[in-house]
Parts: structure tokens; C-alpha cells; sequence
């Protein structure tokens, strides 16, 4: 099978590529516009598999989308802004990417007659929740401009389905983490402080909630469905690893051998959602189950940075968002 991958020069589709080349036969063809969070060397040990293709491209650039899906028999679909601190500065990046550039992605698919395009979603579409979890039939209820375009491209492809017939399926992850994320997001950002010795900006009183998802866990999830989900389904991916930002930021803290003088408070961010949860019964249901504990999967995550710095020492020199606390 031919599978042509949005956005996976980034953290969580360059590891789906790699598991499904370590995993099976099927050939693949990145598709991915290299923007500041696409790295080359999240896929540099690919390069010598006769399956792998590298293609730099925008998604919002039908020509070139068109011309590279030609072909392909599934749609996977990672590419998106996804940086919540960085939609409030510049919102119109989230708009066109997000939701323009999978109008695009879906109307070349339904043309070319693909089999299956699987949508990569984010909890974060529902909004915040105090008490229980979200399921696949709740509302979106999105809160910032990252979860508002995501929603937006959640519907979009799902109205590919009702209307022309595209067999779209959508999955919704929690928050995830593991080697070769970004910096500017929380685990990694705060990982990285404190190997070098810096403090770690924590965002108003620490107590907002997140379900934490190891990386590699995720995309067993995404190859299952895009491989027995039922078309025009939602599916939620999440660990019921519920943590508080302060107690995260604890963990990280003994992991790194740092105590809680490392720590600096911050005024929290505009519209901070206090708490995350999703059910995960409908996945569970297609034979999907974690295999990390969480303190198997972070420890593994701060050693994995603690030997690769000349991965992460250039995008921290280059790039000014070390006082953003991620997510």
C-alpha cells in the first residue's frame, strides 16, 4: 500500500512514518512544507529505504499536492499549526494552514479516488471540562485559535464524507510527548531548561490539567485506525495520564535532578483551558491498549534529550520562544 503522509518532518508524524516503515511493507511519501517545527533529521535515518519519499511542500499549494497524491492509496494527515502560544500572536498561519490547507488536501483526495484519509486531530477541539471526559459525541467547544482552526479542519473533512463520499476517519489524541519534540512545547521545553541548568517558566498557579500520551503509544493508535477504523467515525486517543502542570513539572524536575528553586511562576496565557479528558472505550474497542507507563515513557523521553543536544541545542539558539510554557 502507498501511504502519502502530511507534515511528517514533525514530532509525532515522523514517528508514525517510522513505525509504519519498521512495521510493515508499505512504501510512504512525506509531504511537508518544512516549516520552523519540520526537522530533516527526524527522518534522516530513512533515507536509505527504497520505500521512503521526501516531497517539500506547502498542503495549501494544490498543484504540487495534487501532482505528489497522484497515486497513493491513503491519505494520512499530520500537517497543522499546532502551538496554542503561537495562534494567539499570529491566528491567521492557524486559519490557512489548518483549515485552507486540508479543504485542499480533501478535495485532491476525493478526486483522485484515495481509499482512506485519516485526519489527525487534538482533544483540545472540545474545549476545557471540570469533572468526567469527552467523548466522540460531544460538542467542539474550541477556546483558542489552534483548537478553533482544528475544529474547523475536523468539520471540513467530515463534510468531505457527507458530501462526496470521501472515506474519512478522524482521530483525537491528548497531549503527547517523547523524543524529537519541538522545544518550545512543555515536556521538551522544560526538559531542556533544566539540563541546562535554567528555570522553567510555569504558567499561572500550575493547576491545569493535561492527559499525557507517549508518542509511541499514539501511533499504534493511528496505524490501527487507519487501518480498521470505521469511515466517517471519530476516534479519541489518550492514556489517563491526568496530571496538573505543577506536578508535571515536579517529575521533570527529579528526572533532571533539579528541585523546585528551578521553577518560575508566570502570568498564565489568555483563555488557558483548565482541564482536558477524553473516553478512549471506542479505540480500546478496535484492540488498542497503551504499552508505556508514564514513568517509563518520560524517564526515556529526558534521557533521549539528555544524549541527543546537538538535535535540540540549534532550535533553542535559533528560535526565541524559551520563556513559552507549551501547551
Amino acid at each position: 500500500m502507498k501511504l502519502f503522509v502530511t507534515g511528517a518532518a514533525g514530532f509525532i508524524g515522523s514517528a508514525y512514518v517510522r513505525h509504519v516503515l519498521a512495521t510493515s511493507d508499505d512504501h510512504v511519501t512525506v509531504y511537508d512544507a518544512l516549516t520552523y517545527a519540520g526537522n530533516p533529521e527526524n527522518l534522516r535515518s530513512l533515507e536509505g529505504d527504497p520505500r521512503y519519499r521526501f516531497v517539500h511542500a506547502d498542503i495549501c499549494d494544490r498543484g504540487a499536492v495534487a501532482e505528489a497524491m497522484a497515486g497513493h492509496d491513503v491519505v494520512v494527515h499530520f500537517a497543522a499549526e499546532s502551538h496554542v502560544d503561537r495562534s494567539i500572536v499570529d491566528p491567521d498561519a492557524f486559519v490557512r494552514t489548518n483549515c485552507d490547507g486540508t479543504n485542499v488536501l480533501c478535495d485532491v483526495a476525493r478526486r483522485l479516488g484515495v481509499e482512506r484519509f485519516v485526519h489527525i486531530s487534538t482533544d483540545e477541539v472540545y474545549g476545557s471540562i471540570d469533572v468526567g471526559s469527552f467523548s466522540e459525541a460531544s460538542p467542539l467547544s474550541p477556546r483558542s485559535p489552534y483548537s478553533a482552526a482544528k475544529a474547523g479542519s475536523d468539520l471540513i473533512a467530515l463534510s468531505y464524507h457527507t458530501t462526496f463520499d470521501l472515506p474519512v476517519v478522524i482521530t483525537r489524541s491528548s497531549n503527547q510527548f517523547g523524543p524529537r519534540q519541538f522545544p518550545e512545547k512543555v515536556i521538551p521545553l522544560f526538559v531542556t531548561n533544566l539540563l541546562d541548568g535554567r528555570r522553567v517558566p510555569l504558567y499561572g498557579d500550575g493547576g491545569n490539567v493535561r492527559d499525557w500520551l507517549f508518542v509511541e503509544d499514539n501511533v499504534t493508535a493511528v496505524d490501527l485506525v487507519r487501518r480498521r477504523g470505521v469511515v466517517g467515525e471519530v476516534y479519541n486517543i489518550g492514556a489517563h495520564n491526568e496530571l496538573t502542570n505543577v506536578d508535571l513539572t515536579y517529575r521533570l524536575l527529579a528526572l533532571c535532578g533539579r528541585d523546585e528553586s528551578f521553577i518560575e511562576r508566570v502570568t498564565d496565557r489568555p483563555g488557558h483551558d483548565r482541564r482536558y479528558s477524553i473516553t478512549t472505550d471506542k479505540i480500546a474497542g478496535l484492540g488498542w491498549s497503551t504499552t508505556w507507563t508514564l514513568d517509563d515513557a518520560l524517564a526515556a523521553t529526558v534521557e533521549w534529550y539528555r544524549a541527543n543536544r546537538p538535535w535540540w541545542e540549534p532550535l533553542k539558539e535559533r528560535a526565541a520562544f524559551e520563556r513559552l510554557p507549551g501547551r
